[in-house]
Parts: C-alpha cells; structure tokens; sequence
C-alpha cells in the first residue's frame, strides 16, 4: 500500500496572543485538498489573502519565521510548521485574523493537540519526500548548517550560550526519528529568552506578548520560571523544534540528515533555499509500498492517533 498525503478531519480553533506584537489572535486549522501544501490565510483582510509556505514566502527571520506573499504577513508560524511537520500533515489551511500566529504557552505542543483534536486522514495521493542527494552546507562566520544524506530523517544540533545556564544544560541534541518520538522528546520546548533581550525588544515593539506563561526566560544566572525546565536540554531542544518548523517550510518532508552550530531561522531558511537552488542536490521521492519507506515516515503514518501530548 502507497505512503499517502495526509490531512485534518475536520476544521479546529484556538485564540491566543502574539508573541511580538501582544495581539489577540483566533487560529482555525481546516482540511486541505492533497497536493495543496500549508497554507496561511489572513482572515481579517478585505480579501483573505493566502500564503503558501515555501523558502522564498520567508521574508523576515528577526526572532521568528514570518511569511509575506500578496500584500498579507503572517509572522512566528515556526512552532506550528513544526507541529504539521512532526504529524506528518501534508495540506491544512492555516487561518489567521492578525499578523502573527499565538505564541500559546511557547512550544509546539499545544498546536499539537490541536491537530490531534481534529484527527488526521489520509489522502488518495502519494506522499512527496524531498531526498537529500549530497551535502549541502551554508556557513556564516562561526556558525554553520549543513544537510548530508540519510535514509530517514535525524538532526544533530549544537547551541551555545555564554551564560551560567548552559553549563548544566545540554547544549548538543541528537535525535534520529526513526527511534525518538517528536511528540515526547521535542514538542514541549519553549522558547526562550534573556531579561535584557527582553527589555530592548520591548522598545522596539516586539515581545509585546511575551510571558513567563510562554517563554523561559533568563537573567544574568539562572532561569526565573518558577516551574523551572520540561526537559534537561530544553533550550537546544526548542532549536531543534524551530529547526524542524523551518526545514517544513520545503512543503515536504526530508529524507536526509541535518547538522547545526548555533544556528537559527535565518540560516536554516538560507540552507534550504541553498538545496533547491542546486538540483543535483536532491530530487522527489515517493512509496508505492510503505515497506520501501524509512521507518521514521512508517512509524507517523501508522500512527493516525499519535500519543497524547500530555
């Protein structure tokens, strides 16, 4: 049996806030006919304009991953991407009524179990993967990314922060998802931040609606959230929850291996566009049986009902 596109069963909404601008925001994901991709749809415009998610529809990497396409924005959409992608939705229609999508509690668990509430269904076509054929690299300064071939999909990311934090934190996340369930091991990482970062953003308009209810934050020694850290290694893991919601911004699902050093939205969308951009680089697979398939994509696919996030 073919490895097939997937969808939601049926329309789900949540509100929030802004991470940036504070805004409320109501988000409704809807089922999406096969071969659509993710679309962004801005509600609140005289015509709803839509914004299909690909590298080029990137246009601003300051602090998040924000779209721009017919004259509509739709801003921090990484923590959502990356939920789609680690359920393995290929079409959902994403409507927004402001400019950015809610922050919910700053990781991707809650979009999540959005998606769960909805119930995905698979598609009559055939799931499209973007296979990896050679390494790709993009460097800038001391900071680097690079995707290598593999068969499945893994990361292997490295943060580094000068600060007290990091010393007892792990700073390095290896994660094959052949094995490693992105709903337990990754989903519930939070953004994070430093008090001065916070106060200068703040004077320049952004995280406006930011908190301790959606963000770690740090200041000159230790975490301030009373509740402390999910996991051990949350700040790297959320790196690696961004990573996956940028990576996604191809509109299909990897097989191949990606490597990071202290990177962040700006060169993981530059590494993507950098693969396109070289067609000896990779080339679109597809499964007409789910035996020939990764593990990885045949441990999603027969997992229509994924385990809670909480």
């Amino acid at each position: 049996m073919m490895l097939k596109q997937r969808t939601l069963k049926k329309a789900t909404s949540a509100t929030g806030v802004g991470l940036h601008n504070g805004e409320k925001v109501t988000l409704t994901l809807r089922p999406a006919a096969a071969d659509t991709g993710i679309v962004f749809r801005r509600v609140d415009l005289p015509q709803p304009n839509e914004i299909l998610a690909t590298p080029d529809a990137v246009h601003d990497t300051r602090m998040c991953s924000a779209l721009e396409a017919n004259g509509a924005r739709v801003a921090t959409v990484e923590h959502i991407m990356s939920a789609l992608a680690g359920l393995g939705v290929d079409n959902v229609y994403i409507d927004v009524d402001a400019s950015e999508i809610p922050i919910m509690d700053g990781s991707s668990g809650p979009f999540v179990f959005l998606l769960q509430e909805a119930g995905v269904v698979e598609q009559t076509a055939a799931k499209k993967f973007i296979r990896v054929l050679k390494t790709v690299e993009v460097i800038e300064g001391d900071k680097w990314v690079r995707f290598e071939p593999y068969q499945g999909f893994k990361i292997d990311f490295t943060i580094h922060f000068n600060h007290p934090v990091f010393e007892h934190s792990g700073c390095n996340v290896k994660i094959d998802f052949a094995r490693d369930s992105y709903i337990k091991e990754i989903s519930r990482a939070r953004t994070f931040g430093f008090m001065h970062e916070v106060e200068y953003l703040r004077s320049n308009g952004l995280a406006r609606g930011g908190s301790l209810d959606n963000a770690i934050v740090l200041d000159e020694y230790r975490v301030i959230n009373a509740d402390g850290l999910r996991y051990d290694d949350e700040f790297a893991k959320h790196k690696v929850l961004d990573a996956i919601g940028d990576l996604y911004m191809l509109g299909h699902p990897i097989l191949g291996a990606f490597f990071a050093y202290k990177s962040g939205h700006a060169l993981n969308n530059q590494l993507i566009r950098a693969l396109l951009q070289d067609e000896s680089a990779w080339e679109y697979a597809t499964f007409e049986k789910q035996e020939d398939a990764p593990d990885v994509f045949l441990a999603q696919e027969n997992s229509l009902f994924p385990e809670p996030v909480y």
